[in-house]
C-alpha cells in the first residue's frame, strides 16, 4: 500500500505496448527479393565469362530441366513451341525465379536471417545444377558462389531500408522511402550491367563466329548430282525442295549455343575398336569429302508437323573413319557426343553401309551455320535426328546397345529411330475458303533411304486416287508430288498417303510422336463456296 497523502507514480509502458514498427509495405519487400534475385543472376552470368558457359547457372538449371524432361513434355513443348522451345522454357525460368525472390523478399520483412538462408538455398540448388554437368570443374562453382553473396548482400541493403505503408505515421516510418528507391535503382542498374557486360564480354570472346566466315570449304571429291528439273512441285505454295538455312528446323538439347574453335576440335573414335582414331578440323577438311543431298526429319515431328527439312551437305563419309578404327566383333552401335554431353545412338551397321552418313562440315554450300553443329555435326539418312544427327561432334565410340544407353533412350525414348514414312498436305492450308472448281493440292513425301514411289489423295473417305510425282532427287530426300482436285461446295477433308519403294503403304494407325515417331495420314478440312 502507499502511504497517505503521496501521489501515485505514473506507469511505465511496458515493452508489450511500447510503439511497434509497422509492417513495409509488401510490394517493395516483393521488389527487394526481385531485385536480389535478378543481382544474383547477372552477377553470375558476368562472372561465367571467365569460367566458360557451362558455369553459368542459368544455362546449368535450365540444362537439368531438360535434361529431366519426361517424354510427354518433351513432345508437348516442341509440338506447341516447335524451335521456339527454348525461347519457351527461358520464359518459364523467368517467371518461377520472379515468383521465387518475390517470395523471399516477403519472408525477409519476417526474418531477414530465413530469408538470406533461402537465397543460400537457391544458390547450392543452381550450384549443384552447375557441377553436374558434362566437363565442368570445381572452378565452375565460383560464377555462382559470388552471384549468391551479391543476391544476399543486395537483399539486406534493401530489406533494412524497407519503408511502410503511407497510411503510417511519419514517426512511424520504418525507413527512408527515396533511400530505399535509390538503393533499389542502384541494385537493378548492377544486376542490368552485370548481365549485358556478360553477354558483350562472352561475344567478345567467342571465336567460333570469325572462324566460319573466314572458312573457305574444300572441293568436294564427288559433288552432290545436279537437281532434276522436276523436283519441285507445280503446285504454287508447296514447301521448297531445298530448305533455305535460315528456314531450317533446329531442334537440341543445347540452350546457348556452343561456341566450338575449329582450331582446337578433334574428334576421337575409340571404344570396341583395334586402332583408336583421332581427327582434327584441319585433318578432317584435307580428307576426300563428298557432298549429298539428304532430308532431316526430327522424332518429335507430328503428323502434318513442319519438323523436317531438306539440304545439301559437305562432309566425310563416317563409314571411313570407322574403317581405320575397325571395330571388333559384338559392336552393334556407335555412341556420338556432343560437345555438351548429348549423346546418340546410332546402329552401327548404319554408319557402315553405302549410305551417305556423314561427317559433315557444310549446309548448302556454307560452313555450318553455329546453330546446327559447326564445325562438324552427323548427317545419317533414314534416321531420326535423336539418334544419329549430333551436333558439336567431339566422339564416336563403337560398343552396344547392351552396355551403353544414349541421352533420350532412359527418357522413355526407343534406342533405335528409323524414320517412318510420311506424307503432308502444303495446299490448301487447313480451314482455307476456296471456290468451286478445280483447285490445286500439292505437299511432301519421304520414306529416307527407301524412297517414295507414290502418294494418293483421298477426298471424304471417297477412293484414293493418284497424285503427280515431282522428280526424284534420291532415295535420301523428300519428294514432292500435285493432285487437282475438282472442288464442290460445302466443307470437304482431304487425306493423303505415300508407298515406299517395297510396296509398303503409309500406315493409317495414329500414334504420338514418343516413344518412336509419330505415325497416321495427315489431313487438312476447307470449305467450298
Amino acid at each position: 500500500m502507499m502511504p497517505a497523502g503521496e501521489p501515485a507514480p505514473t506507469p511505465t509502458p511496458s515493452a508489450a505496448h511500447a510503439p511497434s514498427r509497422p509492417r513495409p509495405d509488401n510490394r517493395w519487400a516483393a521488389l527487394s527479393g526481385v531485385l536480389s534475385g535478378a543481382t544474383t543472376l547477372g552477377v553470375a552470368s558476368l562472372v561465367a565469362v571467365l569460367f566458360g558457359p557451362s558455369s553459368n547457372p542459368v544455362v546449368a538449371v535450365g540444362g537439368a530441366f531438360v535434361d529431366a524432361t519426361p517424354a510427354w513434355l518433351k513432345d508437348f513443348a516442341v509440338s506447341t513451341f516447335a524451335a521456339n522451345d527454348k525461347v519457351a522454357l527461358f520464359v518459364g525460368m523467368a517467371i518461377v525465379v520472379l515468383v521465387l525472390t518475390a517470395g523471399i523478399g516477403l519472408v525477409a520483412t519476417r526474418s531477414l536471417r530465413v530469408a538470406l538462408g533461402l537465397v543460400v538455398a537457391l544458390g547450392a540448388v543452381a550450384l549443384a545444377a552447375v557441377l553436374t554437368r558434362e566437363g565442368v570443374g570445381t572452378a565452375d562453382a565460383i560464377p555462382t558462389l559470388v552471384g549468391t553473396v551479391a543476391g544476399m548482400l543486395t537483399l539486406q541493403a534493401l530489406v533494412v531500408r524497407l519503408p511502410a505503408p503511407r497510411s503510417a505515421a511519419p514517426a512511424q516510418d520504418g525507413g527512408d522511402r527515396r533511400a530505399f528507391l535509390r538503393y533499389a535503382v542502384l541494385a537493378g542498374s548492377v544486376a542490368a550491367i552485370a548481365a549485358v557486360g556478360g553477354q558483350l564480354l562472352g561475344a567478345s570472346r567467342r571465336v567460333a563466329e570469325t572462324a566460319r566466315q573466314v572458312l573457305r570449304l574444300p572441293v568436294p571429291v564427288r559433288p552432290a548430282p545436279a537437281l532434276p528439273a522436276g523436283v519441285q512441285s507445280a503446285t504454287a505454295g508447296v514447301t521448297p525442295f531445298v530448305t533455305p538455312t535460315d528456314e531450317f528446323y533446329r531442334i537440341d538439347t543445347a540452350l546457348l549455343i556452343p561456341q566450338v574453335d575449329p582450331a582446337t576440335w578433334t574428334l576421337r573414335v575409340y571404344g570396341m575398336v583395334e586402332d583408336e582414331v583421332e581427327i582434327t578440323f584441319d585433318e578432317l577438311l584435307a580428307e576426300d569429302l563428298v557432298e549429298a543431298w539428304v532430308t532431316l526429319a526430327c522424332v518429335s515431328n507430328p503428323v502434318g508437323g513442319d519438323l523436317v527439312g531438306n539440304a545439301k551437305w559437305l562432309g566425310l563419309p563416317i563409314r571411313e573413319l570407322l574403317a581405320r578404327a575397325k571395330p571388333l566383333p559384338g559392336a552393334d552401335m556407335v555412341l556420338s557426343r556432343s560437345v555438351d554431353g548429348f549423346t546418340a545412338s546410332t546402329p552401327l551397321e548404319v554408319l557402315t553401309d553405302d549410305r551417305d552418313a556423314l561427317l559433315a562440315v557444310a549446309m548448302n554450300d556454307e560452313p555450318l551455320p553455329l546453330s546446327h553443329g559447326f564445325p562438324v555435326r552427323m548427317v545419317v539418312p533414314g534416321l531420326y535426328g535423336y539418334v544419329s544427327a549430333t551436333k558439336w561432334v567431339t566422339e564416336l565410340k563403337v560398343t552396344t546397345f547392351a552396355d551403353d544407353v544414349a541421352y533420350w533412350t532412359p527418357r522413355g525414348w526407343s534406342e533405335r529411330g528409323p524414320i517412318k514414312t510420311a506424307s503432308r498436305i502444303d495446299v490448301p492450308r487447313a480451314d482455307a475458303n476456296l471456290t468451286a472448281g478445280t483447285v490445286a493440292v500439292g505437299g511432301v513425301a519421304w520414306a529416307q533411304h527407301v524412297g517414295v514411289v507414290a502418294v494418293e489423295v483421298q477426298v471424304d473417305h471417297g477412293e484414293w486416287e493418284a497424285a503427280a510425282l515431282a522428280d526424284e532427287a534420291s532415295t535420301d530426300t523428300w519428294r514432292q508430288w500435285s493432285y487437282l482436285w475438282e472442288a464442290s461446295s460445302g466443307p470437304h477433308t482431304l487425306r493423303v498417303r505415300a508407298t515406299d519403294a517395297t510396296g509398303k503403304i503409309q500406315t493409317s494407325t495414329e500414334a504420338p510422336p514418343a516413344p518412336d515417331g509419330a505415325s497416321g495420314w495427315h489431313e487438312v478440312t476447307v470449305d467450298v463456296g
